[in-house]
């Protein structure tokens, strides 16, 4: 696999060169709109590339792609031709990426989402073992052109002290980001509820700690914020903007860390979306309910349909058009 090509100003992807199914330029008529995309995660049963066709044609102007085994393992010996198929959908289909390193058993069997950057070297199963999936998903992204690679810190490993944790993650961040400034693609950082930085607040001592460089950049899931942050939703949405590089959405319960579909929790949409659009926010705003695969299609229309509802128009009474996607004969 090889570094990216240069990244296009509105989607963040440079289709392969004569690609017939190639993203459109930057069309001035969408300025301040929003893209919507999906996460692969709530389409598990179906085959990846049928789930960016449905995507597609329902509208969604991206996909937020977790690696797992199912979908796109970063482990698979024929990963660069999986790679190389992935691409080609995905140019067909007209939409953006980004690559998500959230997969609940794609390291260990037998425990979810280990092992992380807190953990111990364990003969090649501990944090080598994340370390070396976030190379890999680095190496992915930038081959497909993705606009990010998403990553977490993991949560407290007993025995490990908070201060001892905090040199792992900072050092495990350094190295993947290493592999970003190589290959010319940014990371997004997700606080996660429950995980060693689960706030903007641990966000921002991380980015710090860091030397705060341009390509740490920030995952804002704006349930989480519902769920946790002492800001209301928008009001987070205006202190991150600086770092925003993907954003996740659904809705969610104060103090409640479960993902629901729209209308099921407590966020107004409405002042969310518009902060968005006003800090000028131009990434992908990715659906995220990894737990409703068993009504995929139906959940993903009714989301769209939901968003597009209370996105603010760019021109009164109007909803900007997505261009059209063209495809390959």
């Amino acid at each position: 696999m090889t570094a990216a090509p240069a990244r296009n100003d509105a989607t963040g992807r440079t289709p392969a060169s004569g690609a017939a199914g190639a993203v459109p330029g930057p069309d001035p008529a969408r300025a301040g709109t929003l893209r919507f995309a999906y996460g692969t995660n709530g389409f598990g049963d179906h085959r990846l590339g049928d789930a960016v066709r449905v995507l597609a044609d329902l509208g969604y102007e991206g996909v937020s792609l977790t690696l797992d085994h199912h979908h796109l393992d970063p482990f698979d010996p024929a990963l660069a031709r999986r790679v190389d198929t992935v691409r080609r959908d995905l140019d067909r289909a007209g939409l953006a990426v980004v690559v998500e390193t959230g997969g609940r058993y794609v390291l260990d069997p037998w425990h979810k989402h280990q092992p992380t950057l807190l953990s111990d070297e364990d003969e090649g199963r501990g944090r080598g073992r994340r370390l070396e999936l976030l190379r890999r998903a680095v190496r992915i992204g930038a081959d497909l052109g993705a606009e990010a690679v998403h990553l977490w810190s993991g949560t407290a490993v007993p025995g490990v002290t908070d201060a001892r944790a905090w040199d792992r993650l900072v050092d495990g961040c350094a190295e993947t980001l290493a592999h970003a400034d190589r290959a010319g693609i940014d990371l997004a950082f997700e606080p996660e509820p429950g995980m060693l930085v689960s706030d903007l607040t641990g966000y921002r001592r991380l980015y710090t700690a860091l030397g705060r460089p341009d390509r740490f950049r920030l995952t804002l899931d704006l349930g989480h914020c519902r769920c946790l942050e002492p800001w209301p939703v928008d009001e987070c949405v205006r202190r991150s903007a600086d770092r925003l590089a993907h954003v996740q959405i659904e809705d969610m319960r104060r103090g409640v860390h479960e993902h629901l579909p729209f209308g099921l929790g407590e966020i107004d949409f409405p002042p969310v979306l518009r902060a968005l659009v006003d800090t000028g926010y131009r990434g992908l705003v990715s659906v995220e309910l990894p737990r409703h695969s068993h009504a995929a299609t139906a959940t993903a229309r009714s989301c769209l349909e939901f968003l597009r509802a209370h996105a603010p128009a760019t021109t009164p009474g109007a909803r900007p058009r997505r261009p059209e996607r063209t495809t390959t004969p």
